[in-house]
């Protein structure tokens, strides 16, 4: 196994520092939810610290139905890694952590399918982007048990790229309760609230 750059590591340990000293309005509710700690501490940790969510490849069929090859002609080294191997970037480092606009679409960096609408986007400080939905029928959900552990992965429903995963009942003050934790790299931002032409 590959373990990522020194300066990853510590952004790692950056973010894993951040989970234990959880903002004060979600105490509370961590305290009574031992499960939810978990999830908020140890399964982002994991993700950056390895870097990949899976080594296998997908089995569900998506429209976009490009070959690897395909997509390394179209995505940098680094988005390939991320959207069609599972990757994770390491927290804190995307351009989208903490951008934030009135309005707008993110769309799939692989295909340019909108995903989240700007009012989707909320702030977590878990060092990822964070939205509370999606737009209908964008995103795919999958069971991923690596690393031992039981977890909800988010995927692009037109082309299959990662996004990352979603969490819920973390206590956020959002209409879901839910947090999609999702790669900057995955995503592109288009200003205007208009579905983007598809490549």
């Amino acid at each position: 196994m590959r373990l990522p750059p020194f300066s990853n590591l510590l952004r790692t340990f950056h973010s894993f520092s951040y989970y234990a000293r959880v903002r004060p309005s979600a105490q509370q509710s961590l305290s009574r939810n031992p499960s939810t700690l978990k999830s908020m501490s140890i399964i982002p940790f994991f993700g950056s610290l390895f870097g990949s969510s899976s080594n296998q490849p997908s089995t569900m069929s998506y429209p976009d139905q490009r070959s690897s090859d395909e997509w390394r002609a179209v995505l940098t080294k680094e988005q390939f890694r991320i959207l069609r191997e599972k990757g994770t970037e390491a927290p804190g480092s995307g351009k989208y952590d903490k951008f934030f606009s009135d309005a707008g679409v993110y769309t799939c960096a692989g295909c340019n399918t909108p995903l989240y609408k700007a009012n989707h986007k909320f702030k977590s400080g878990c060092g990822w982007p964070a939205y509370f939905d999606s737009i209908p029928g964008a995103v795919t959900r999958h069971e991923d048990n690596t690393w031992g552990m039981a977890r909800t992965e988010i995927c692009c429903a037109n082309c299959g790229g990662h996004l990352g995963h979603v969490f819920k009942g973390e206590g956020y003050a959002t209409p879901t309760d839910e947090r999609h934790c999702v790669n900057s790299i995955s995503l592109n931002f288009s200003p205007e609230d208009k579905p983007a032409e598809t490549k």
